[in-house]
């Protein structure tokens, strides 16, 4: 956040730039929902995209003047110094001419000169038609601009432009200006997982039984969420696997839906094999039923005739994945919730399963009710395979996350170096 010559902490500075798409209309409630979280926003919109939103909006929601050019108000130098004094920029919608401009450093206008001079964190959120998105060249230009620590956010799937639905429409502003939160909030950290591909697995497969029933768990598949929040907010490429969960699934990350063990097992398995990281913080269950009945199972007059329920191992997907491992790439993070019983202590069920496990991370958590499933917050152990434990007091789930990350992150090898030709 920046400072005021009195030494008081100033509201957060953030650029909101505006590319020239439809989904312009979006940023207006974007800034509205950021000014009135106690956000300094300024409005950087392009010369196209006052075709779809004009200046008038911008000045009337921000109170601050707006332009497109260097030239306007020269005296200040803008271009410097909106770049040098924001906390954040963020430009949203992104189109795809302005990923490319953004990605190879061109400067043509106010909005990209300040995306060069940009000293804190950079969100963009592309929208776009799904033909566009999925082009070869705005993908390396994506892939670019992530290398390089920005955060790009993946779009959307739904209704586009007309009569067109697919990837590629922009973000709600709710989970725009969230992700917004988080970046501030992040500090030095903002870019540590930048180029990196993450997998996590979140929320509590069901194993049909019959067609209305199945055996599950109490995972809301909150704090798997959270993980994945946190790993896109620090600039990774984040895919979640979601089985059964009962919070929104955030911005910015690819969603794999699931139901059972096995589809979850299918879904991990063939992500990991291009992923940095993996983290399986799923409730996966432990075994299904036998058989499944393709009819509801009625209750008869006579008790002798209930049914008798078999049941059978699931695949273990963390040992598997270890297994599968070449090398020690992707790192491997499990999450172990326990009991302490007349056998052991929580911390002892959680080493025995991390040695037979074989994972690089174990996140502990004891569970019962009211603690762990569904709650707001967490407390957990960090346990390491080299012996090392780290303890994370009773805290957010978002707090717990960013203590996984801050604990994964050195396990990592240097990030590779993405090069360009000339152009």
């Amino acid at each position: 956040m920046s400072t005021s010559a009195h030494g008081l902490q100033d509201r957060p500075r953030v650029v909101l730039g505006v590319a020239g798409g439809i989904a312009a209309y979006k940023a207006a409630l974007l800034l509205r929902d950021l000014t009135e979280s106690g956000h300094d926003v300024t409005v950087v919109p392009t010369a196209a995209s006052e075709h779809f939103v004009g200046r008038a909006t911008w000045e009337a929601l921000s109170g601050h003047p707006v332009a497109t050019d260097v030239w306007s108000h020269v005296q200040d130098v803008p271009h410097v110094r909106l770049g040098r004094y924001a906390d954040l920029v963020v430009v949203a919608p992104a189109t795809a001419d302005l990923l490319a401009r953004a990605a190879h450093g061109l400067a043509d206008d106010l909005l990209t000169n300040v995306l060069l001079t940009a000293t804190c964190p950079v969100l963009l959120v592309p929208a776009m038609h799904t033909e566009m998105w999925l082009n070869a060249a705005v993908q390396a230009n994506v892939a670019l601009l992530r290398a390089r620590g920005v955060t790009v956010l993946e779009p959307a799937s739904g209704r586009l432009t007309g009569a067109d639905s697919g990837p590629g429409r922009m973000p709600e502003p709710a989970d725009i200006a969230a992700a917004c939160r988080r970046l501030l909030g992040s500090g030095a950290r903002s870019y540590d997982l930048a180029g990196r591909r993450v997998v996590v697995s979140a929320g509590g497969t069901r194993e049909p039984l019959d067609p209305v029933r199945f055996l599950g768990n109490r995972s809301s598949g909150r704090q798997g969420v959270a993980l994945a929040a946190a790993a896109a907010a620090r600039g990774a490429s984040v895919t979640l696997v979601a089985a059964h969960v009962e919070v929104p699934t955030p911005a910015g990350v690819d969603v794999v839906p699931v139901q059972t063990a096995a589809e979850l097992a299918e879904a991990v398995t063939k992500l990991a094999a291009g992923a940095d990281v993996v983290v399986m913080a799923a409730a996966v269950a432990d075994f299904r039923p036998a058989a499944r009945s393709q009819a509801k199972i009625k209750k008869t007059d006579d008790p002798a005739q209930d049914p008798v329920v078999v049941l059978e191992r699931n695949p273990d997907v963390l040992a598997g994945l270890v297994r599968a491992r070449t090398g020690a790439s992707p790192v491997l993070v499990g999450f172990a919730a326990e009991t302490g019983d007349e056998s052991g202590t929580v911390l002892q069920h959680g080493r025995a399963k991390l040695a037979r496990k074989g994972c690089d991370l174990l996140v502990l958590n004891e569970v019962g009710e009211a603690k762990g499933f569904a709650t707001a917050t967490n407390a957990v152990t960090i346990l390491g395979r080299d012996g090392t434990e780290r303890e994370v007091p009773e805290a957010s789930k978002d707090v717990v996350a960013d203590a996984v990350w801050d604990a994964v992150v050195p396990m990592l090898p240097p990030p590779a170096v993405l090069t360009t030709g000339a152009l």
